[in-house]
């Protein structure tokens, strides 16, 4: 059988029900890899690869994964350190032993030591933005970058580098001055604090170099640490990037259009000279589209501004949703949703919503941060 021929490892993925996963699914599916959903802990076992993007409050999370039968067959599979996983954000902190967010609750205790809270008397915590990564490790996951490559974090929460987990650090990255982890790895054990599903083409490439590697067998024995000598950076920064701001509302027909005007007057005059014109919506093109485009184009992050309130009707017909969950199929960046999150009552059925319920939902379609109207 060719190369070109052969089947592509199917991925296993662990989305235990909180927050932005659809970006890691698209993530994989854009790297040509197929994906099975486990929903039963006996599939754990049998995974070839798992893929754990932990969205969410530690607590919550373990939780949940011991509500489901997950925690036991999770410690099995990860025990000896041959089976290839991979871990995003939560996904790494869990395999710690405990975390200050929620004390007295027990992680998985793969890696000695525990997950900590940023001191918000010293730095503006979240630690969120780009940011750049100290490599201690030689491995294939990063074959497709370069170490000068940035990577998208948001975490209130870090593992400290320590005498008992520094063997464990594939990178590490400083914020305002404090060191953390921010990917590990042992024998086939991967994790990242940040974000690969939303660090653009160089996320896409860390995620094919980890796949690449779990199929071609070269997880393990491609990797070696780095000297102490031959490490040369000491300190990281986040950078300036580009922000993208769409400002959204239904035009006439009920359609979604990105449009722009003068303190929300955003109909076009309807000839020349008349100040206060009742022409149509300012069109300046659809949502999804101009999305793709600011992404190609290099933008690091976009913000889709709901700049009025769209038609009520079934929660799942929300015209923003479907931008999100077309968006994120190609776009590989924060997504950013503003305006329009708030209570919600279908008039149909007249099932009601919290803000929190609605901007849920905005989060498993695809959105990283969003505001919300309370009251």
């Amino acid at each position: 059988m060719s190369e070109d021929s052969k089947p592509k490892l199917k991925v296993s993925l662990l989305d235990y029900g909180a927050g932005n996963v659809r970006s890691v699914r698209n993530a994989i599916l854009a790297n040509g890899y197929e994906i099975e959903d486990i929903t039963d802990p006996s599939q754990i076992d049998a995974a070839k690869v798992i893929v754990f993007p932990g969205v969410g409050a530690y607590g919550t999370a373990m939780k949940i994964l011991k509500e489901k039968g997950y925690v036991e067959p999770l410690k099995k599979y990860l025990s000896d350190h041959t089976r290839p996983y991979l871990g995003i954000c939560l996904g790494m902190q869990t395999l710690f032993e405990s975390s200050e967010e929620s004390s007295g609750v027990a992680g998985l205790g793969v890696i000695p030591g525990d997950v900590v809270k940023f001191d918000d008397s010293k730095m503006v915590v979240p630690h969120i933005g780009w940011n750049g990564r100290i490599h201690h490790q030689n491995s294939p996951v990063m074959k497709y970058v370069n170490d000068t490559d940035h990577v998208y974090f948001v975490h209130s929460y870090y593992a400290p580098v320590t005498a008992k987990n520094s063997d464990w650090a594939l990178t590490s990255t400083t914020y305002s001055g404090q060191k953390f982890i921010s990917a590990i790895q042992k024998g086939s054990i991967v994790a990242t604090q940040f974000h690969p599903e939303k660090s653009g083409q160089t996320g896409l490439n860390i995620l094919k170099g980890f796949l690449e590697a779990v199929e071609n067998g070269t997880l393990c024995s491609d990797s070696s640490p780095i000297p102490a000598s031959e490490i040369t950076v000491d300190e990281t920064f986040l950078v300036k990037r580009l922000v993208v701001a769409l400002d959204v509302r239904s035009n006439d027909h009920g359609d979604l259009v990105v449009t722009k005007g003068d303190q929300y007057d955003v109909r076009e005059n309807e000839k020349e000279g008349v100040s206060e014109g009742r022409g149509g919506v300012r069109n300046l093109g659809k949502p999804v589209s101009l999305c793709q485009r600011y992404y190609d184009e290099g933008a690091d992050e976009v913000a889709f501004l709901n700049i009025t309130s769209f038609r009520q009707g079934v929660i799942e017909d929300m015209p923003m949703l479907q931008v999100l969950e077309q968006s994120s199929k190609n776009v590989f960046v924060p997504l950013t949703v503003g305006g329009g999150i708030r209570s919600y009552k279908e008039p149909d059925t007249g099932k009601m919503y919290s803000a929190l319920e609605v901007a849920a939902r905005y989060f498993r379609a695809g959105a990283d941060k969003v505001s919300i109207k309370i009251g």
